[in-house]
Order: structure tokens, then C-alpha cells, then sequence
């Protein structure tokens, strides 16, 4: 059955196909696109709004946890979604529509090829979150892997704005997206999140840890291989941060059969090391990335900044947006 762009707004704002969708319809109804790219940018805006508001509020109450957060953050994303599609938000998305809807009238008479909306904004389209009703919670074990900050390539650095996201930033989230869909249903964790977790480990995937044969391990999230890791391995050169200082050393990783695989257990890890119990349903980039951090994901002292970097970077957008 075919998505109409009346339907959108009625939709959960959690719904990972709402982008998918929306590019599909302004593929087939520029104007109405654009109206639906507007209402999405006004969401964002009244988003961070609430947000904001939320953080001047106390959280030390019997009833706050992690979890009464998550589904506040789902709250407050929904809400502002109706209003923006209601019309009795802030405004932008009148503004946003009229301003981008002169490009459209001045493409068309000119015979040229329309503008994305959402690329001449400054590819800013606020992303779904996943669907967090399968949020779970396991019994901890009594030891797990902690991971490393394997990476031979700095992909944390954002290119300028007007710069062409490369074909293998937008074929690697093409590959793992899927997988990333299926972990966030699982850790109430954005995709586009994981995606970027995965992209700073592996490299955008050329960086990937290889097997002792050259085939690859795809383990894109450098999860090493501790004592209870009883599955194939493979070696690699990492850099591990000893009181600030960066050291080289050799570590053993575990390795999969797929990348399906690798997001599986690395969803596995986070849901059940009660170490990452406060990543579990984070919904805002640059705090998941400090959370990471601060349950000692990573020893590199610039780990959170530099995942927030890529969470929140155009060559993450541009690339999910296509």
C-alpha cells in the first residue's frame, strides 16, 4: 500500500521508514516533499526545544531512570511532530516551505532538474529513531570483552559542507543499515547512531580487521576477544591509551561470519555488560557518544568527541539520505 504525505504526520515519529518514504514522495510530488522535508526540519527545531526545557527539570526523583527518559525523549519527538504537522508549531516550516519553494518554481521554468530540499537546507533532515517497544533488559553476565579503539583511519574529521559525500561512505551504510535497524530495536538506540559507531571503528569499512588469510572479520565495531569468547578470531594492531599517551600493542578480536552477525553480538554487548546500561535508549548523538565513552568502550581520551563528530557530521546525513 502506497504512503500518501497526508499519512506522514499521523505516523510514529520513531518510524525508520519515514525517510525512506519521504524522499520517495518528493521523488513523485516535489511540492508536497517539500512540505513534508519543512514539517521535519520544524520537528527537530521544537525537538531540541523540549529537550532543552526537559534538562531545567530535576531527574533525581523516585520515578527517573534511563528508561522513564527514553520513552519521555519518544513523547516529547511525537509531540513535536504533531505540531509541526498541525501547523501550530513555530512557524519554520511555512518559512522553510516558501523559501525552498521558490528554487522548485525557478527549477521548473527553467527546465532543470529539481533541488532536493532537504540537501539546499543544508541536509539537516531530522532522521527516525528506532522502535523502541523492544527496548529489553538481560541478566548481566559476570564478565564480557571490552572493545578497543581499533581504527587505522581518523574518519571522525567533518569535510566541509559543499564537499561530495564519497561512494563508499554511502555504499557502507547502504551495506549495514539493515543490521543497524534490527540492533536498535533491540538497544532503543538510533541506527544512525550505530551506523556511526560503526563507521569510526571500521573506517567507513576500509579499515576493517582482518582475518590471518585476508578475508574479513567483520567485526566493524573492534570488539576484542576475551577469555569467554569461545568463537574464531583474528589479530590485529590496535592503539590502546595508557594514562593519555597512545601505545601499539597486538590484540585478539573476534571475528563473524557476517556483518549480521557482528551487529548482533555488539547489540548483545550493550544490553547485557551492565557497564553500558546507561547507553541503553539514548536518543541524542553527542550523549550517546559520551556514554560510550564513560563506560569504557574506548581508551582514546577524544573517543566521545570524535564519534559525536561523525553521529552528528554531513557525510552522515548526506550518506543516509542517499
Amino acid at each position: 500500500m502506497a504512503i500518501k504525505i497526508q499519512d506522514l504526520p499521523s505516523r510514529a515519529a520513531f518510524d525508520v521508514q519515514s525517510a525512506q518514504d519521504l524522499r520517495a514522495q518528493f521523488a513523485k510530488d516535489p511540492q508536497k516533499g517539500l512540505k513534508a522535508a519543512a514539517q521535519q526540519f520544524e520537528t527537530l527545531f521544537l525537538q531540541q526545544v523540549m529537550k532543552s526545557m526537559r534538562d531545567t527539570v530535576p531527574q533525581d526523583g523516585l520515578l527517573n531512570s534511563d528508561q522513564s527518559r527514553f520513552y519521555t525523549a519518544l513523547l516529547d519527538q511525537q509531540m513535536a511532530q504533531n505540531l509541526a504537522s498541525s501547523g501550530k508549531g513555530s512557524g519554520f516550516a511555512q518559512l522553510i516551505e516558501q523559501q525552498l519553494g521558490r528554487n522548485l518554481a525557478a527549477a521548473g521554468a527553467a527546465d532543470t532538474p529539481v533541488p532536493d530540499p532537504v540537501k539546499a537546507a543544508g541536509n539537516t533532515l531530522p532522521l527516525a529513531v528506532a522502535d523502541g517497544r523492544h527496548l529489553q533488559h538481560r541478566p548481566v553476565p559476570s564478565s564480557l570483552p571490552t572493545s578497543a579503539s581499533y581504527q587505522k583511519v581518523d574518519v571522525s574529521a567533518a569535510p566541509a559542507a559543499s564537499a561530495e559525500v564519497p561512494a563508499s561512505a554511502r555504499e557502507f551504510v547502504g551495506r549495514v543499515w539493515p543490521h543497524a535497524v534490527e540492533a536498535s530495536r533491540s538497544t532503543g538506540v538510533p541506527p544512525q547512531f550505530l551506523v556511526a559507531h560503526s563507521a569510526l571503528e571500521s573506517g567507513w569499512g576500509r579499515s576493517e580487521i582482518r582475518r590471518p588469510d585476508g578475508s574479513s572479520s567483520h567485526n566493524l565495531f573492534g570488539i576484542k576477544a576475551g577469555k569467554s569468547w569461545t568463537g574464531p578470531t583474528a589479530e590485529a594492531t590496535t592503539t590502546e591509551y595508557v594514562d593519555g599517551q597512545p601505545r601499539q600493542s597486538v590484540e585478539r578480536f573476534r571475528a563473524y561470519a557476517s556483518y549480521e552477525e557482528a551487529f548482533r553480538d555488539y547489540a548483545s554487548l550493550l544490553r547485557n555488560n551492565a557497564r553500558y546500561s546507561a547507553v541503553i535508549g539514548s536518543q541524542d548523538g553527542t550523549e550517546f557518544a559520551r556514554r560510550m565513552q564513560q563506560a569504557g568502550y574506548a581508551t582514546d581520551p577524544m573517543y566521545a568527541h570524535k564519534l559525536s563528530r561523525i553521529i552528528n557530521g554531513p557525510t552522515m546525513r548526506q550518506a543516509l539520505i542517499g
